[in-house]
């Protein structure tokens, strides 16, 4: 009798079913998910509503200390944090998010340093930090339980990390029928992470919510038809196409925080 599948092979599993077809992915005019440092640029202090997973973070750094953003893009996660935090650690696999996570950094005071790869290849690396966080990156890993272990491993006091319910890309599924005929998976979903997580040894507190209003909205409209174009494995020319039906389809602002305080 074959052994019942876990939550974490389930994960893995249902991660490798989102992978682009060799035939497409051979044609791509550009690599696919690489993505514009501007679309993930922290706004600005006092132009936006705290999150409920921004809010779990500053609980933990009521009387200061450093936040590591995992996946950090632009930094919006630790910005949100900062203050209380005093200084921000970022980690991303694109030089020019770092760039821009430092240059911010740099116009609002803020110690900052970064390093660049992936996680958690990069671990060994990072310094431990008070608080860390990780937005919208969990639906990119395959290896679920040794990514959450090394962010628990750097978290002095709290570990955050925010999702969306479903892949991130179940939105907009219908755009690879549209233009390939191919059918997109509807899993993994926030639930299955959830009990990965917990098979991995931690008992996180799962929280819904749906996110404010975001001041970076009509900036990174402009660069959605761009960068889903570039996803899709298509050329620059199919762009009004593509934009056309992302405009159709916005991107879900429900999200799912998971949050645990750790032992060190």
């Amino acid at each position: 009798m074959n052994q019942a599948e876990t939550a974490t092979q389930r994960w893995a599993r249902q991660m490798a079913d989102w992978a682009i077809p060799q035939e497409i992915l051979g044609s791509a005019p550009r690599q696919p998910f690489v993505f514009s440092p501007e679309i993930f640029a922290a706004p600005a202090p006092g132009t936006f509503e705290l999150s409920l997973s921004n809010r779990r973070a500053g609980e933990a750094l009521n009387d200061g200390g450093s936040v590591l953003d995992v996946g950090c893009g632009g930094g919006a996660a630790a910005f949100a944090v900062a203050p209380p935090a005093t200084e921000v650690i970022g980690v991303d696999r694109q030089d020019d998010m770092l760039e821009l996570f430092v240059a911010t950094a740099a116009e609002r005071g803020i110690a900052a340093q970064v390093h660049a790869g992936s996680w958690p290849e990069t671990a060994d690396v990072v310094p431990v930090a008070d608080v860390v966080v990780c937005h919208n990156v969990l639906y990119n890993i395959a290896d679920i339980v040794s990514f959450v272990a090394a962010l628990n491993a750097k978290a002095r006091r709290r570990v955050v990390i925010e999702i969306t319910p479903k892949h991130p890309q179940d939105r907009r599924r219908m755009l690879w029928h549209h233009f390939w005929g191919l059918d997109r998976p509807h899993e993994p979903t926030a639930a299955t992470a959830v009990e990965a997580v917990t098979e991995a040894g931690f008992n996180p507190v799962v929280e819904e919510s749906l996110l404010g209003d975001d001041p970076r909205a009509e900036k990174r409209q402009a660069f959605e038809a761009v960068q889903w174009c570039r996803n899709l494995c298509l050329p620059p020319e199919r762009e009004p196409e593509v934009a056309e039906l992302v405009a159709q389809n916005p991107f879900t602002r429900e999200r799912v925080t998971l949050w645990w305080d750790t032992a060190s």
